[in-house]
């Protein structure tokens, strides 16, 4: 895809993939590749420095942080991952049908999108949550209805400038049914900027459940994630001062090389256009001048005949 191929020729976007890349090895194999074992709890290496045996030193509890970091980046991501999936589905297909299927699901859609924006982010998880059980996945769940809006309005500006369009009149006027334009001439288009919104939300869905796992909500205690190490560690600031920054930088890595793995996104869809428009663009100084034509047949006056002329004025105003 050409939008693609431009974006991983930006150095931004090299530098965040390959970030996320990391952070995708750890969430998937971070068990595996854990130094101790994230429980174990060690009552004689309470709240100490970083050592040999402890890269990152320990926690409240004894047990070893980077090992709770590595293992706690599944919780981390998949939950914010889960809580994407599900923005994706509830946003982009209302968002889809809210232009191809009539005024009644569009006016439906616009309220209840214009409904879940005005909500709470924090406060309407603690509901969920409250209702459903204390569970990772009632929480993402909740986050997920909560992030559609955003794909929905997205999805919704996209199609709607791809319906006015010359090739999808034409396309309706010799009878294709709209499951065939949607697939050929809509969704192509509107996938850089559904990918654009997936790199935004990703970002903001990780501070969300590291804000709801601070709270003890969705994953509970003892299993690791990045928010319940900044929780535990709050406790501590005393003996260990340096603890939340471990589980702070990971957050904060993770979610910049998202913003930024969606800015080169962003920049790569528009470059194309902006190419366009400068090669239309006619600079002034290659503007060729008009040229000077000199006449093919000069006539000129000699003196004699000009002597003449004088001499016949005179004898006409005499």
């Amino acid at each position: 895809m050409r939008v693609l191929r431009i974006t991983w020729r930006q150095r931004s976007a090299r530098i965040a993939l390959a970030v996320l890349a990391v952070v995708a090895v750890l969430a998937v194999a971070g068990g595996a590749l854990a130094l101790d074992d994230p429980l174990a709890q060690h009552p004689a290496d309470m709240l100490q420095g970083p050592s040999a045996a402890h890269l990152l030193g320990t926690d409240y509890l004894g047990r070893d942080v980077l090992s709770r970091v590595v293992s706690g980046t599944g919780l981390s991501i998949g939950g914010a991952l889960e809580a994407v999936g599900a923005a994706l589905l509830v946003g982009v297909v209302p968002g889809l049908a809210s232009v191809w299927l009539g005024p009644a699901v569009e006016w439906t859609t616009q309220r209840a999108a214009d409904t879940l924006m005005i909500m709470p982010f924090t406060v309407f998880a603690i509901a969920v949550v409250g209702a459903l059980g204390n569970g990772v996945h009632q929480a993402m769940l909740a986050l997920g209805v909560l992030f559609a809006p955003l794909y929905f309005r997205v999805t919704r500006a996209a199609a709607l400038g791809l319906k006015q369009a010359q090739y999808v009149e034409a396309a309706e006027l010799m009878g294709a049914s709209r499951r065939w334009i949607l697939r050929t001439h809509v969704w192509g288009k509107i996938l850089p900027t559904v990918a654009v919104t997936t790199a935004q939300v990703a970002g903001q869905a990780l501070l969300v459940v590291s804000s709801l796992t601070f709270l003890g909500l969705g994953v509970k205690a003892p299993a690791p994630t990045w928010g319940g190490m900044l929780a535990s560690d709050l406790g501590y600031l005393a003996q260990q001062p340096w603890a939340p920054l471990v589980p702070g930088a990971a957050i904060m890595i993770t979610v910049g090389a998202l913003n930024l793995l969606a800015d080169a996104i962003r920049d790569g869809g528009t470059q194309p256009v902006t190419r366009t428009l400068n090669a239309l663009a006619v600079p002034t100084s290659s503007v060729p001048e008009e040229p000077v034509v000199e006449p093919a047949v000069r006539v000129e006056k000699s003196e004699q005949t000009e002597q003449s002329e004088e001499a016949e004025r005179r004898v006409t105003t005499g």
